[in-house]
């Protein structure tokens, strides 16, 4: 890749600008909330787990290990708490990293293919992005992988791209470590291996003479396998200890029906056959177009001179355009799809879409999409604001009594009211001139007061903290709580040691042996059940309705409100939402019984 100068003091004032603009959005809420489901409380209890026991390799949630991820994001959770000492804060400071990581990855690869604005404009654009905000936001798996996908596609593009006419050679430690950091991929969702896509099209234009690609030279095929050995080498990092340790533990059926699920049911077989999220081929076409706003508007502009610059054979265009639909062909051939799973494609399009900004920007056309985008966007959140405050409709009432918002409700569509007046504002201060400001104020204003104050607002109810706090002030300080049809934020946020029969456990077998358990100590052992769990075994009269938290309704109670010699039916087992393995059979050999 071509040298380039020292940058100027204004380059290095936009670049630190950006940064903090980027940390303000992507930190807002951190500290302000708990883990909220689906995904969120599942790999953070694992995390937390692993702390309390000292067992790292295997993640557990309750008394069953917890095979449907590779451990990355819980060792990074886990690591996060270790160094902050607040799971508040901890379970959120991976997605956070990777995000910067991946916008600083993306301006690198802009300034070292173009120039410096590119790098900017690349990362800009990739911050405007809904879902790449919202997603990062958020603690699941998906920001950490983008990262490692993106770095990849670092260390490869830089090995397989050179500035034409200079006979730079190739930069092989930037393309084994972007195999490695694949690698890293594969150990973190599975999917990882998507970024060696970017070998295809720089095969097919290294074949066809195009000027810009790295010539190997002779000799260099054992080269191209220690990329592959680096790759293997990333994944063996977790691969190799787990699988010594699963056959030190084979003896108990758990562990080698770990490794199976891991391994094969949760990697080839949910792609090629999966069992949930199934979609059609076309699923994808408005996750691209809307999910991806407001970067979307520039798809018009971009994609003629996407096709000018491959006809002139510009390989800094085609090998992250070729990966970014190898990537789309990829995830629509499978069944099950989710608008997560295409994401890792978006820096890409965001640095291929950089170059041509410059010369975007001051189209009319391209000015006035954006500030209808915020336009439209402010009328939807002052509409929706004014309608809940002055309305009274029932839809408002229970939206509040499911939220728990109690006379908090009125803040939030105030909130809304507030968001939507300063994005109408910006539209009618800036208008057309400065259009890219009302777009950019526009989507930070969101972003800050989502973060700042519909958070802290939602939190109780989202996450459980209410319903579980609720749950501790029933509890006396020798008393034991039981777990039955449970979701992971519950056991999170007890803050308390508790009892459970396993999480996959049929509801029913759940009940019976929580039943067993409480009859052994009546006096200060209690239940706490979801409500369709239960049945027709518990007298309500002599039970404790907790209420309405994360759309179930739940109980507690003692031995006395279980009906003598009841055992709820097999009818009343259920798939939780967010988990499409629950209900089923238990993991064989799990200990799904619960001690004292």
């Amino acid at each position: 890749m071509p040298a380039f100068p020292q940058a100027t003091p204004q380059e290095r004032r936009r670049f630190w600008l950006l940064l903090l603009i980027a940390l303000v959005i992507l930190g807002a809420g951190i500290g302000l909330r708990d883990p909220w489901p689906s995904d969120e409380p599942r790999f953070t209890l694992a995390a937390k787990q692993m702390v309390e026991s000292g067992d790292w390799l295997f993640p557990h949630r309750g008394v069953e290990l917890y095979a449907d991820k590779p451990p990355m994001l819980m060792w990074l959770e886990a690591a996060s708490f270790e160094l902050v000492r607040s799971w508040r804060i901890a379970f959120m400071l991976p997605s956070l990293l990777a995000a910067l990581g991946t916008l600083l990855l993306v301006y690198d690869l802009g300034r070292r293919l173009w120039n410096r604005r590119t790098g900017l404009y690349a990362a800009g654009g990739l911050l405007l992005a809904f879902q790449f905000v919202y997603q990062s936001q958020r603690a699941q798996i998906d920001p950490l992988v983008v990262f490692f996908i993106t770095a990849a596609n670092w260390g490869l593009l830089r090995h397989l791209l050179a500035p034409p006419d200079t006979g730079a050679p190739a930069n092989w430690p930037m393309y084994w470590l972007g195999c490695f950091c694949a690698g890293l991929g594969v150990i973190t969702k599975g999917v990882g291996f998507v970024a060696l896509f970017m070998l295809l099209p720089y095969a097919w234009a290294a074949w066809r003479g195009w000027d810009g690609v790295a010539r190997p030279g002779r000799g260099a095929t054992w080269r191209w396998l220690l990329g592959l050995a680096a790759a293997l080498a990333a994944i063996a990092l977790w691969l190799v200890p787990m699988l010594l340790v699963a056959r030190a533990r084979a003896g108990i059926p758990a562990y080698p029906a770990y490794v199976h699920d891991i391994l094969f049911h949760q990697t080839a077989q949910r792609y090629a056959n999966a069992w949930h999220h199934i979609h059609a081929w076309w699923y994808y076409v408005p996750i691209v177009l809307f999910s991806w706003l407001p970067l979307s508007l520039t798809y018009a502009g971009s994609a003629p001179r996407w096709w000018q610059r491959l006809h002139a054979r510009d390989a800094r265009v085609l090998l992250p355009l070729g990966w970014v639909v190898l990537v789309l062909l990829f995830f629509s051939a499978s069944p099950g799809k989710r608008d997560v799973y295409i994401l890792p494609a978006l820096p890409m399009l965001a640095l291929v879409t950089a170059p041509f900004l410059d010369e975007l920007l001051p189209k009319r056309w391209l000015r006035a999409s954006g500030l209808l985008f915020i336009a439209l966007l402010g009328v939807a959140m002052l509409g929706l604001g004014a309608w809940a405050l002055h309305s009274h409709s029932p839809k408002v009432v229970q939206f509040a009594a499911r939220r728990d918002l109690a006379g908090d409700g009125a803040a939030l569509w105030w909130m809304c009211v507030v968001l939507g007046a300063v994005q109408l504002a910006l539209v009618a201060a800036l208008r057309l001139r400065r259009a890219l400001w009302a777009v950019c104020g526009g989507m930070a204003a969101l972003w800050l007061a989502w973060g700042f104050r519909a958070v802290p607002l939602l939190n109780d109810s989202s996450s459980a903290a209410g319903l579980m706090r609720e749950v501790r002030s029933h509890l006396a300080p020798g008393d034991q709580l039981g777990l039955v049809a449970w979701k992971e934020q519950n056991l999170l946020m007890l803050e308390r040691p508790a009892v459970d029969f396993g999480f996959k456990v049929p509801w029913h077998l759940q009940f019976a042996r929580a039943t067993q358990w409480q009859a052994q100590a009546p006096a200060t052992r209690w239940l706490f059940v979801q409500q369709p769990a239960m049945g027709d075994c518990v007298d309500r009269a002599r039970a404790i309705y907790l209420g309405h938290a994360n759309q179930r309704d739940w109980w507690m109670f003692k031995a006395d409100a279980v009906v003598p010699g009841c055992v709820p039916s097999a009818a009343v087992d259920e798939s939780p939402d967010g988990d499409p393995d629950a209900g089923a059979a238990a993991v064989p050999g799990t200990d799904a019984t619960a001690g004292p």
